[in-house]
């Protein structure tokens, strides 16, 4: 792959992770009096919006039969993801969560050598065990949780959305090349949010007046992430992408710090830097590695 081409894959993919880590704060602050089925219709319906108009302004390409057809299978798992991983910010931390959902990248290259029949390569492993020790550094010192079972649901739900999380990544590493990140993301929106429909309206909980901004921002954050990351995807493999998840934990530490007063202890910025350590080598190895 071209040098210049995969640096500006791997530009995309970070600013796409900024994007969906702004959006994770705002979804964090709407799920304490919202329900997280309502907020994750919402996120999906504002995100169609800004997605179409994306869409539009590109000269409306193609939407055929088969990339409905393909794109409704990637659509459950980011339905899925989507709904777990906000529910979870309803009874975990910010960046507890983001911390517990970086075992995707770790299993990224593996659904790819699966999926996509690209190449395992050491180094991507390497580079993931790596990156997730600087997980591990980030979570010690951490104050002792409380005990009960929404704690133990809500981190059973982050798992379950970083499986699902690092499936859809690989089938979107699948089509992204194929179909065009206008396509892929106008379908990654619209396909979830009818899915997530009706049980968001059989809740009942429509947001109020006062919420609609927060709505609207949480939709145009995750457009533009999607949009973004399908950007990378058609440009890179997805394995070396992977460890760019990680930088998340900045994104993590900042918001938390700067929205929610959660002020990051010396060990999520110890970790933060094996973790972008981790990602520069990873993704700076050539072909052959």
């Amino acid at each position: 792959m071209h040098p210049t081409r995969r640096a500006t894959s791997f530009l995309y993919c970070l600013a796409g992770i900024a994007f969906l880590c702004f959006m994770d704060g705002v979804i964090k602050h709407l799920v304490t009096t919202h329900d997280a089925l309502t907020v994750t219709f919402g996120r999906y319906v504002f995100a169609s919006l800004f997605a179409l108009l994306i869409w539009v302004r590109a000269g409306r390409p193609a939407l055929t039969a088969e990339m409905w057809r393909v794109h409704s299978l990637r659509g459950v798992v980011i339905a899925v993801s989507a709904a777990a991983f906000f529910w979870s910010l309803k009874v975990l931390p910010l960046a507890e969560a983001i911390t517990l959902s970086f075992i995707a990248p770790l299993l990224i290259p593996v659904f790819a050598s699966i999926l996509l029949k690209e190449k395992l390569r050491a180094r991507s492993i390497l580079a993931g065990a790596a990156g997730f020790g600087g997980v591990v550094v980030s979570a010690l010192g951490a104050p002792a949780a409380e005990a009960g079972g929404q704690r133990a649901l809500g981190v059973a739900a982050v798992l379950c959305a970083a499986v699902t999380y690092a499936l859809s990544l690989t089938l979107l590493r699948g089509r992204a090349g194929r179909d065009g990140p206008e396509v892929v993301g106008l379908l990654a929106a619209l396909i979830p949010g009818a899915i997530i429909a009706g049980p968001a309206l059989w809740t009942g909980d429509m947001p109020g007046t006062a919420a609609l901004p927060y709505f609207v921002l949480m939709g145009l954050f995750g457009a533009a992430g999607m949009f973004l990351l399908a950007r990378a995807y058609a440009g890179a493999e997805a394995q070396r992408l992977a460890p760019l998840e990680y930088t998340a934990l900045v994104w993590a530490a900042a918001i938390g710090l700067l929205f929610f007063g959660e002020a990051p202890r010396w060990q999520v910025l110890a970790g933060a830097l094996i973790i972008i350590g981790a990602c520069l080598w990873g993704t700076t190895a050539d072909d052959r590695t």
